[in-house]
């Protein structure tokens, strides 16, 4: 068949060949387009992997652990989500703290902020560098809480009775937050939305989505994955995965 278009007045029976032929075309370029794209952040996805291994955090470790890759954005990792409205967000800090307190949406938002960058390295092998997390540092709740000196452990609660436990040091880190924002927009439902955990330093299922509590407590308490076979510390530079 010709490339020019036939007279759909004089052949009207032609219309429906053309309609094809040209769905087929259009098909076969975006395919090509897919396919080259798909090419292209792959080597995107390479290079940024291959730059992290060859760089150094501040405390000398390597900054991208072993077995992960570079992905530019969270992936979802699905759960239980929460109801994800900040008008129903309420934040329980308790435990072993002097004076527990409850803080909802506005309130937190009342608190000491802070924004800071920090890399998340997914279980499942993969890494989000550099993202720009806001919030309220986990050890400035501590602070307000009054939180006691014989807590050793930190055990984050959320939606639909999920928790998540981490030690104090990694809880209670500088860049370690109770966070709202990533790179200056609010978190979409499947993240976590209006608010998560943070632990930077551990594989990312420690950064409790939807979350809905904060508990300082002396024992620890394994959490929902730490009692279906993940690994109770999951360090990422030790690959911490599974028990």
């Amino acid at each position: 068949m010709s490339s020019r278009r036939p007279d759909f007045d004089r052949y009207p029976e032609l219309q429906r060949s053309w309609d094809r032929r040209n769905f087929i075309k259009s098909a076969a370029v975006g395919a090509t387009m897919m396919a080259a794209g798909g090419a292209l952040l792959r080597i995107a996805t390479d290079d940024l992997t291959k730059s992290a291994r060859a760089e150094k955090r501040a405390d000398g470790r390597v900054r991208l652990p072993p077995g992960q890759r570079v992905l530019e954005f969270l992936r979802p990792m699905g759960g239980d989500e929460g109801d994800g409205d900040a008008r129903t967000f309420k934040l329980k800090v308790h435990g072993l703290v002097k004076t527990p307190f409850e803080v909802d949406y506005a309130g937190l938002l009342k608190l000491p902020q802070v924004t800071k960058q920090a890399d998340v390295h997914c279980v499942t092998g993969w890494t989000m560098l550099g993202g720009l997390w806001k919030g309220v540092q986990i050890s400035a709740l501590a602070e307000l809480a009054g939180m006691k000196s014989e807590a050793r452990y930190v055990i984050f609660e959320s939606a639909h009775g999920f928790t998540s436990n981490a030690p104090l040091k990694e809880a209670t880190a500088d860049d370690a937050l109770i966070t709202y924002r990533l790179n200056g927009k609010p978190f979409a439902l499947e993240h976590g939305a209006p608010v998560r955990g943070l632990v930077p330093d551990l594989y990312f299922w420690k950064s409790a989505k939807w979350i809905t509590g904060v508990k300082f407590v002396k024992d620890d308490e394994p959490g929902y994955w730490e009692v279906r076979g993940y690994n109770n510390h999951a360090d990422p530079w030790k690959e911490q995965r599974y028990a």
